[in-house]
This record gives C-alpha cells, structure tokens and sequence, in this order.
C-alpha cells in the first residue's frame, strides 16, 4: 500500500525507489501464476532457465492480465488492451517459449473474439490438462 498509485504497478514506484521490489519478490515467489516463479537449475546447461508453466497458472496468469489491465487503463481498457501490454516487453522477458506462445495467443483470442470465448476456451484447455495429469 505505500507505494499505491492507482495508475501503475506499486511495484515500480518500490523500484524507482530502491532498485528493487521487495513486495514483488514476495509476491511472484508464492504465485504460481506469474512466469516469473517457474524457473529452475537446468543441470545440463547449469543455469537458472525458464519451464513450461502448467496450463492452470497460465489461466490464471491470463486472468491477472486481463484484471490488471482493467485497473491500470480503467475506461480506456478494452479487450486489445492486454496483448499490446504484453507485446511491449516480449523480447525482454524470460519466459518459457510454449508458455509465452500459448499466453500470447489467448491475448489474441481476447483481442479478437472478446471475453466469453475467450474464456470458455481457456476452460476447455484447464479441463483437458486436468484429465491428462491424471
């Protein structure tokens, strides 16, 4: 709450300040629906590499765009609103490939087919899995 500004992430403001987000760090490493939590060692690379996130935190990292894209835009959200955000930052993230793949193409289906079938589509995608995982 203290560094809330109603038109942007607090998480910035944290980062103009400190060089960094405590709150962010907190946040994305107990959410398993930011991108950001699905990392690991790779033992054959040795490094910290982005993994393909599991089809129900992607659904949910969808939703948290599309519901941060509402707060942060307001009465100027509109359903293209999400994958411009998205698209601004594609190169820099790091991101599974299949999980940005798959995350932007929802995006588009918003942008072009609206919410319901949008999400009716994800639903199917989060039923499928389940039964697969199973």
């Amino acid at each position: 709450m203290k560094y809330y500004a109603g038109t942007h992430s607090p998480n910035e403001t944290e980062r103009a300040e400190f060089g960094y987000s405590l709150a962010w760090i907190h946040h994305k490493g107990r959410n398993k629906h930011h991108f950001e939590y699905w990392t690991d060692y790779n033992p054959k690379s040795k490094v910290v590499e982005p993994v393909k996130m599991p089809m129900r935190y992607v659904a949910e990292m969808f939703c948290d765009r599309v519901a941060a894209g509402k707060i942060y835009n307001g009465k100027n959200y509109n359903d293209k609103s999400p994958i411009e955000y998205f698209m601004k930052a594609k190169g820099r993230r790091v991101i599974h490939p299949e999980t940005s793949d798959l995350l932007e193409s929802l995006l588009v289906m918003l942008s072009e087919q609206g919410e319901d079938a949008t999400f009716q589509y994800i639903s199917k995608l989060v039923k499928e899995d389940k039964k697969q995982r199973k």
